[in-house]
């Protein structure tokens, strides 16, 4: 859970105990006013959070090592061998991912689009054509992607924990008490979540690519749409703090509910022990938000 000033993560251990890690944090936009401008922040909020959602995945995923029948002995402090170690291979690990989602959502969708530009006149001599069949690409590798996940039970946890902190979110909102009771009743689908921004980005990624002139070659076209990769990015950040903003407009409607649509399958109705741990998060954040 990330309020202004902290970000706490919960994980639910097997003896059904709440282990919770609690930190101070303000972004870098909080504390340089500089780059808090529009567009820029998107960028720079994009980053952090990245590295943020790997650390709570790096918390969760050392919580479930701790449990092992293996590791009996006594905590120690760890060396500075082992702190090393662990940078090195949580850096890895970021790399590793960048560079799968940049395959995955960036170079197999361009190369498909590519090769049929060379089969079809239609697409070769329309650039928006092409990219618009792009764009459609991306987001149907991202919805199978996201589909294929959701039929392992450990992915389908996680898009239970999703659906539990956007219930939690909207108790919250709602100025209702934290219970379980109360979160249960509310809905899994929330205008500000980052399944709604990933979509946003592919549907901006289109007009920005269509404004920028064709390129000779593959390799050149791939290497300007990464280098215009985080301008779509704060751009798309501006448009989800908008539409956040006013989705109790009716306006709004039309622009937000792919996302929603979209988060039917990122979120699962989450069990009442999953909410449980959701609101337990939030009511921490909330402590360190008063503390702050």
């Amino acid at each position: 859970m990330r309020s202004p000033n902290s970000i706490v993560i919960s994980v639910r251990k097997s003896d059904k105990t709440i282990k919770t890690q609690e930190k101070f944090y303000r972004t870098l936009t909080q504390r340089f006013r500089a780059i808090n401008i529009p567009i820029l922040r998107g960028m720079v909020n994009l980053f952090e959070m990245m590295i943020v959602g790997f650390g709570a995945i790096n918390f969760s995923a050392n919580e479930f090592i701790d449990e092992e029948p293996t590791t009996t002995k006594e905590d120690k402090p760890k060396s500075l061998t082992a702190k090393i170690g662990e940078v090195v291979m949580f850096a890895i690990s970021i790399i590793i991912a960048i560079a799968f989602s940049i395959f995955l959502f960036k170079f197999l969708p361009l190369w498909i689009t590519t090769f049929l530009e060379t089969k079809f006149e239609a697409i070769s001599s329309n650039y928006i054509l092409f990219n618009i069949i792009d764009g459609i690409l991306k987001t149907t590798i991202f919805i199978l992607y996201i589909y294929i996940l959701s039929l392992f039970p450990s992915f389908k946890s996680i898009f239970e924990y999703h659906g539990a902190e956007h219930k939690a979110v909207f108790t919250y909102e709602a100025s209702l008490p934290l219970t379980v009771e109360n979160a249960r009743k509310q809905s899994r689908f929330h205008p500000r979540c980052g399944t709604s921004f990933v979509l946003i980005v592919f549907v901006i990624s289109i007009l920005v690519y269509t404004l920028i002139p064709r390129q000779p070659d593959f390799t050149t076209n791939l290497l300007i749409r990464l280098a215009f990769l985080p301008f779509i990015a704060g751009v798309s950040y501006e448009y989800l703090k908008i539409s956040a903003r006013y989705c109790h407009k009716s306006w709004t409607h039309l622009f937000v509910a792919p996302g929603l649509w979209l988060q039917r399958l990122t979120t699962k109705e989450p069990r009442d022990d999953q909410i449980e741990v959701a609101l337990y998060s939030l009511q921490k954040a909330l402590d360190k938000e008063e503390k702050a």
